[in-house]
């Protein structure tokens, strides 16, 4: 197995389902921030003017969304009702940079890559699946067809091995690039495939090839 630039990240870090999204997230943390100022908890409409969401349908979904998750609860019977869930229930999830999913761009190499990160994610501990997850923001479209579009962000779990059809993030040790792609390794060979028609797969030999990290989870633009 290859040596990953991401084993040196701390332990800790969490699974997020695939969808969460920006608008769900933004919502999450109006509604804490309004009953930390205010003392009581938002309306719908509240929501709505502070989120600057289109329709107030919009809003009871990722309410509704997120009450399943078991990141807020309601009384349906009571006004005002909306009440976010214990934070120490929240873990967080470092974002890490941007890897491209079109032709391969530089990123910084493995020595200068740490467990710091710019933002965070915030998610339900119950959702934590004891594995090493970092996120990173997509660039590019080589992936549309795996739901994967331009400015989406995927979560990543450390690796560094995997099986034939998964995605990962590789690093291309000749061009000090990483790529995001479906691999497919051969006796003498590694297949780099995107999942856009128009793109071509990459050809690589195995030596030059160390896979980062396998893709857990999709955050989609809303």
């Amino acid at each position: 197995m290859v040596h990953s630039f991401y084993n040196h990240l701390q332990a800790g870090f969490v699974l997020r389902k695939q969808g969460l999204s920006s608008t769900r997230e933004r919502i999450h943390h109006f509604i804490h921030d309004f009953i930390d100022e205010r003392g009581y908890s938002p309306t719908v409409r509240d929501i709505l003017k502070g989120c600057d969401i289109s329709s107030t349908a919009v809003v009871q979904y990722h309410l509704d969304v997120l009450e399943k998750e078991g990141r807020i609860h309601r009384d349906p019977e009571i006004f005002r009702s909306i009440r976010v869930s214990d934070k120490k229930s929240l873990m967080s999830v470092p974002v890490l940079g941007t890897i491209a999913a079109g032709e391969p761009i530089p990123v910084p190499n493995s020595d200068s890559w740490t467990n710091r990160s710019t933002e965070t994610l915030e998610l339900p501990q119950d959702m934590v699946g004891g594995k090493q997850v970092f996120a990173l923001k997509v660039k590019g479209t080589s992936m549309i067809d795996a739901l994967i579009d331009d400015g989406d962000t995927v979560l990543m779990e450390s690796a560094d091995s995997a099986k034939n059809g998964e995605m990962v993030a590789v690093w291309l040790k000749d061009r000090q690039e990483v790529t995001l792609k479906r691999i497919y390794i051969e006796p003498n060979r590694v297949i780099l495939k995107p999942a856009n028609p128009l793109l071509k797969p990459i050809q690589q030999t195995p030596e030059n090839v160390e896979i980062q990290g396998k893709v857990i989870g999709v955050i989609r633009k809303l």
